[in-house]
């Protein structure tokens, strides 16, 4: 019964173009993106579906019209095949209306582009660096710098997520621009948050640059999505939306951690 009620509410959530998981995390069986919390993520949405409806529609016409001249212009009705070449206004027809869902999907998509592209007005920055294998993070303003693990199975605890759960998130204040610096140290990795909209390469001695702004508080999981060694599916990453305040607090507790001491984690953690 469970299970029934499970595939009912994803298949109803399939076909309202809505989120049935409400989760910043996967979840098993899932259909569809995990629930927007960023404006980039939004508009990726968004765009998801409308092409959505193209292409269906798409697909249904061509099938329609397919069905339609294999009964209508069928051998055993048709003996004598019809020797006509052209049709004027049916080639018209069929050169402008693709060109027109050209231009209606060609203008939102380049809008979304150069919206994911430029950081709009940032309030503060947060640089991210990918290491073999896990992150580091640094808060440039607040001179705020520590490494970020993922959790082994032994060290869970309870309401812990298993493989995306980490030591020392990124937290970031709720209704604020964060501009995000992305690097590597050592090969290729890609900081990836679905639900924030974000998936950006980090490669060494390059600094590429990525945005987002949270409405509400909670937690949001990514992983890296670069095939960067034999650890790559063991270094999650987690964005922590907390209030103005609950930052303030943070960044007053938060202590300057010695990074030798976690790099030399680091680096035994690759080994083993």
């Amino acid at each position: 019964m469970r299970l029934a009620r499970f595939w009912m509410n994803q298949l109803i959530g399939w076909f309202l173009m809505t989120e049935p998981v409400l989760s910043s995390a996967p979840q098993a069986w899932q259909f569809g993106f995990q629930p927007a919390a960023s404006p980039m993520m939004e508009g990726i949405t968004h765009m998801h579906n409308l092409l959505l409806v193209v292409i269906s529609s798409i697909a249904l016409l061509v099938g329609g019209l397919l069905s339609y001249v294999m009964i209508r212009f069928r051998f055993s009705r048709n003996p004598v095949p019809n020797k006509m070449a052209h049709n004027t206004p049916l080639e018209v027809i069929w050169t402008i209306v693709p060109v027109l869902v050209l231009v209606a999907i060609g203008i939102p998509s380049l809008k979304l582009l150069f919206k994911l592209d430029k950081v709009q007005d940032a309030t503060m920055t947060v640089k991210a660096i990918g290491h073999q294998w896990y992150w580091s993070y640094e808060y440039p303003e607040n001179q705020i710098t520590y490494d970020s693990y993922m959790i082994d199975d032994k060290d869970l605890k309870p309401g812990q997520l298993r493989l995306l759960a980490v030591d020392h998130p990124i937290v970031v204040p709720i209704g604020i621009t964060v501009r995000i610096l992305v690097t590597s140290q050592d090969v290729l990795h890609s900081f990836a948050v679905p639900s924030l909209g974000i998936k950006k390469d980090a490669i060494p001695g390059r600094l590429n640059e990525t945005w987002l702004r949270i409405a509400k508080e909670g937690d949001y999981y990514g992983q890296c999505s670069e095939l960067c060694g034999t650890k790559h599916g063991f270094m999650p990453i987690h964005v922590k939306a907390v209030s103005q305040q609950d930052y303030e607090t943070w960044v007053q507790s938060k202590v300057l951690l010695p990074s030798s001491t976690q790099r030399q984690k680091g680096i035994e953690k690759g080994k083993a």
